[in-house]
């Protein structure tokens, strides 16, 4: 007699359910034994791979804190600061430009633009004594200039004028004046920068200026700078200007103190005699000096050597950043 043994599933159903399910069970165990629970996992080290950092000596490298030209840092390339001999000498900002021209440096002669978010206020005193005679007339300026985004700069003045000694300063001038560089700092040879302002005068003619500015450095501690000018008068005699300016300094104490000269070299005209210059050269020492880090103060003599220009042009810049 044959026998044969043939499990008897059906008479209990428990044991048929634990056979069948016995299989992937002990798979789905093997599996979840290699799976972390996301709830349970532990943390992980802290990863120590270097990240690039953001760019230091902008504006904007202080969330929610504006700096101000005096406190930026460096601009680093490559993880290398761009620093120059002497401090003032750093490149610094969105336009990674020298820290000596985010303050006027030459009372005459301006340089590139000041960095984006800059603000800063100028009070300035300039006498003329004229070469034949008449009374001294004595300008005293009040400027607003801002450091906007895109190598972008803007400024506006109240100018008051006072002749002789008798009486105050009357309010009789108001300008707007716009610059944009061409490039970034050391882009380009004389770092262009083109300049144009509109004068409302009130008691003659209205006058547009337009200047190419021109400035650097040709070894550490010597800076300069030129001005390419020229100036129509809208009105009355229409009175037309070509000037050159030109600045030189050296820095005797690093942030602290520059010396230099500077000089102005003008042929000016109008629509009864045009073509018929009168030839206006000045020239004299300049100083800077800067006894806190956001205040700066120049001076600049400026004397005529032509029988056109008057005896002397003196220039005195209080400038206050914010």
């Amino acid at each position: 007699m044959n026998w044969t043994y043939a499990p008897r599933i059906h008479r209990c159903p428990r044991t048929a359910i634990a056979v069948v399910l016995a299989g992937p069970l002990s798979f789905a165990g093997a599996i979840s034994a290699q799976v972390v629970n996301p709830a349970d996992k532990q943390a992980r080290p802290a990863d120590t791979t270097p990240q690039p950092a953001p760019v230091e000596g902008t504006a904007q490298s202080k969330e929610g804190y504006r700096q101000h030209s005096y406190e930026m840092p460096p601009v680093v390339v490559e993880g290398k600061p761009l620093q120059g001999e002497i401090r003032e000498e750093d490149r610094i900002g969105t336009y990674a430009q020298p820290r000596w021209t985010t303050q006027r440096r030459f009372p005459a002669t301006r340089v590139y633009v000041v960095p984006e978010g800059k603000f800063e206020f100028e009070w300035w005193l300039r006498p003329e004594i004229p070469r034949h005679g008449g009374p001294v007339e004595t300008q005293s300026q009040y400027e607003f200039e801002m450091g906007l985004p895109y190598r972008f700069q803007l400024d506006f003045y109240l100018v008051t004028t006072k002749e002789g000694n008798g009486g105050g300063f009357e309010l009789d001038e108001q300008k707007v004046e716009g610059r944009w560089a061409v490039a970034d700092w050391g882009v380009i040879p004389g770092n262009p920068t083109f300049y144009l302002e509109w004068a409302q005068r009130d008691s003659a003619a209205d006058v547009i200026e337009g200047k190419l500015l021109l400035g650097g450095e040709i070894v550490s501690r010597w800076h300069w700078g030129t001005n390419l000018v020229f100036e129509y008068e809208m009105g009355d005699e229409h009175e037309t200007a070509y000037e050159l300016t030109a600045g030189l300094s050296y820095t005797i104490v690093d942030e602290v103190l520059s010396l230099g000269g500077e000089g102005k070299f003008a042929l000016i005209d109008s629509s009864e005699d045009r073509g018929n210059f009168a030839e206006e050269v000045l020239i004299g020492p300049s100083l800077q000096l800067k006894p806190l880090p956001q205040m700066h103060i120049d001076v600049a003599p400026l004397f005529g050597v032509t029988g056109d220009s008057p005896v002397a042009q003196i220039y005195v810049v209080v400038g206050w950043e914010f």
